[in-house]
């Protein structure tokens, strides 16, 4: 019984750090784009960061008061809430690391004041979508049993309802989600600069990462009624060709934005089509996943 109840308090544990890295990942991810930031945060000086460190945690200590990360609440909630922003700066600069490690933004070359300012820099936006993951994309269940009707009744509103139509309620979330991302950053010159920058081993890992943060956000992190959206019907039905799927239409989305800001135009050659597409097709995914999250 000891053994369960452990597991289950590191299942539970795990369920809260995906459900706040995919809160920051929906509400950072723009910033991580930005080159001015970049900038901003390799010169920035050492009383800078602190201050930016000190008020992200009281911003974020204000959130967890209310709400958090957490799917539970403690008595002690004062305590908590501070145990809470510690590791939500902590989920948040975790997370910024890596997608700057991804885009080739900290490098091995990069000084270390340079890398802590950046990782400070970008990571205030990424803690506040820790803190506000529940808040706003929280499952709005409640736990009074009812839980158990809302699937039946989910069941029985759509039940005549066909696959292609669920298959194309689908496409059409995830193309206004991601159009909705690629727009704001489509336009800026930081998708050339990283395209330049990019390895085809590191594209491969920035596929990689779409996909995971698009699983994660839909299928595991718990937002919007997560139950509901495992039962949607449709021709991708399953949580795995759905992603796919997604990462596709957001990727399309993507290409269709830097040809219409005339990044890309039709005589350019396919491999600047490609690398310029994936460095897109990260913030493109994620809004895709929002977009998804909608319906």
């Amino acid at each position: 019984m000891g053994t369960k109840r452990h597991k289950n308090v590191w299942r539970s544990e795990i369920n809260d750090i995906i459900r706040g890295a995919c809160g920051g990942f929906l509400f950072g991810i723009p910033l991580l784009y930005t080159m001015e930031v970049w900038w901003i945060g390799s010169l920035a000086k050492p009383q800078l960061m602190m201050m930016a460190i000190a008020l992200m945690f009281i911003v974020v200590f204000l959130l967890n008061q209310t709400e958090g990360f957490r799917k539970r609440r403690y008595s002690w909630q004062a305590r908590q809430a501070a145990m809470d922003t510690v590791e939500a700066i902590a989920i948040g600069i975790t997370c910024s690391t890596f997608v700057l490690l991804l885009l080739r933004e900290l490098t091995l070359e990069t000084s270390l004041r340079e890398c802590l300012g950046k990782i400070i820099f970008e990571s205030v936006p990424f803690t506040f979508g820790v803190a506000l993951a529940n808040q706003f994309l929280g499952d709005t269940r409640n736990n009074d049993g009812d839980e158990q009707t809302i699937p039946a009744r989910y069941d029985a509103a759509k039940k005549n309802e066909s696959e292609i139509d669920a298959t194309l309620a689908d496409i059409g979330a995830t193309l206004i989600g991601a159009i909705v991302i690629a727009f704001n950053i489509a336009p800026t010159d930081e998708i050339t600069m990283l395209a330049a920058a990019a390895s085809p081993l590191w594209e491969l890992a920035i596929i990689a990462a779409s996909l995971l943060i698009s699983y994660g956000i839909v299928f595991q992190a718990g937002f919007s009624d997560q139950r509901k959206r495992r039962q949607q019907k449709g021709i991708f039905q399953r949580p795995s060709s759905e992603t796919i799927m997604s990462y596709l239409v957001s990727l399309l989305a993507g290409a269709f934005m830097l040809w219409f800001f005339q990044k890309l135009t039709f005589s350019d050659p396919w491999t600047m089509w490609l690398d310029h597409t994936l460095m897109l097709g990260l913030p493109a995914t994620i809004g895709g996943a929002a977009g998804r999250l909608a319906i």
